[in-house]
């Protein structure tokens, strides 16, 4: 069985390359942004969408016109991908998986996708089309041989900060499942610690988080004091963009070695349904939010239960975890925020929140799978090898009483 990996590593172009890389960006923009508009009037004046072969069409006219000679300069294949990407964007839409495809805008990230008809790869030495001389990038998995490797795609990106990537695309061997470990776990997300395992565990943010977030409020402050259009507002910007990618970088590694470390321990992991996209509308609560990085840690645990053997159990997100005694089962009519510890008017057992929490999740979890794959009130379950399911939006609230019996 075959599995897609990518293996990503900084690049260090010369300036020719540079330079020929820097066109390539321009004109994938050039097609992605024209392709988008015509969809958008299209359907703006006849309400009909766009198929991917108008749309290779409509780059062959493009490549026709006088005014867009200079597409013909690069490579056709990164043009071509362009579509294929805006193509399969617009399918995630309309199945609900991702947002409305937007345009690209040159203070972005900016990437060219090549095919092997476009580039070669030869003891370890990478080359594309249109591009003089081999690019030079840091291969840092010692466990796999570059000059082996053999990708079917290779994705050259600029980040705002200035710093180039190549992402190799391979089908490599699906990895052997992990032995099992025997226990099971819930996670309750919080904003004080990461997590709280259902075993008392906290996983507590990286202590150096703070002295990023200073060093990007400081950056954002002297952008603020530029003057628009001015070559030090440029600088500066980059320098925010720098902050930024050493935000993400920590965030990036820490929530990987988390998710490794808990991969390796527990068989079943459950986790709570969080909708974050909504969560950080919340003005008071959003840097928080988006600081903990919630969404990527469930991807990450997601994606390597898939290929460690594991299972991933979702809870519903309105399921109350935190006011349910994980003991008895009775359920408070209300719990502040507030409030760290409470005791449970039924049996007496003081309560954490967030371990009660953690607590609560698992049990749902387990009865979850052990039932039908799917929670009483529409949760999902997802096993290794499966497909990512839906979480229903439409959710029967359950009214409160007392002495609801444990799960």
């Amino acid at each position: 069985m075959k599995v897609r990996t990518a293996y990503q590593c900084r690049a260090y172009p010369d300036q020719t390359q540079q330079a020929a890389l820097a066109r390539t960006f321009g004109c994938v923009r050039v097609v992605w942004n024209r392709t988008l508009a015509a969809r958008q009037e299209r359907y703006r004046l006849a309400r009909q969408g766009t198929s991917y072969a108008e749309t290779d069409r409509a780059l062959t006219a493009m490549k026709r016109d006088p005014r867009l000679e200079f597409l013909n300069e690069v490579s056709s294949v990164p043009l071509q991908q362009a579509l294929r990407h805006q193509h399969a964007a617009f399918q995630a839409f309309f199945a609900q998986r991702s947002r409305y495809p937007r345009f690209k805008s040159r203070r972005g990230r900016q990437s060219a996708t090549y095919t092997r008809s476009a580039f070669s790869m030869k003891a370890g030495e990478l080359s594309f089309g249109k591009v003089h001389g081999p690019l030079r990038f840091v291969w840092t998995w010692p466990e796999v041989d570059v000059a082996t490797l053999e990708p079917t795609s290779v994705t050259v990106a600029k980040d705002p900060a200035g710093r180039w990537f190549v992402t190799f695309q391979v089908d490599a061997p699906a990895p052997a499942p992990l032995p099992m470990a025997g226990q099971s776990v819930g996670a309750d997300m919080g904003l004080t610690d990461l997590a709280t395992l259902s075993t008392g565990e906290k996983i507590h943010h990286p202590r150096d988080w703070e002295r990023h977030r200073r060093n990007l409020q400081r950056w954002q402050r002297r952008l603020a004091r530029c003057q628009k259009g001015s070559r030090n507002r440029v600088k500066v910007r980059v320098k925010v963009a720098r902050a930024h990618a050493r935000i993400a970088d920590a965030r990036r590694d820490f929530l990987h070695k988390a998710s490794t470390d808990i991969i390796r321990r527990f068989d079943v992991i459950a986790l709570e349904d969080l909708q974050v996209a909504n969560m950080v509308h919340n003005r008071h609560l959003a840097r928080a939010i988006s600081f903990t990085g919630w969404a990527q840690l469930r991807a990450m645990l997601e994606y390597k239960a898939d290929r460690c053997g594991r299972t991933v159990v979702i809870v519903d997100r309105w399921y109350p975890s935190s006011k349910t005694c994980s003991t008895c089962g009775h359920r408070l009519a209300s719990l502040s925020l507030s409030t760290r510890m409470w005791p449970c008017p039924s049996c007496g057992t003081q309560h954490d929140r967030d371990i009660n929490a953690a607590k609560n999740i698992l049990a749902a979890g387990l009865a979850a799978g052990a039932a039908t794959g799917t929670d009483a009130c529409g949760g999902t379950i997802r096993r290794a090898g499966t497909p990512r399911a839906h979480v229903p939006a439409k959710q029967e609230p359950q009214p409160v009483r007392v002495g609801i019996p444990a799960l």
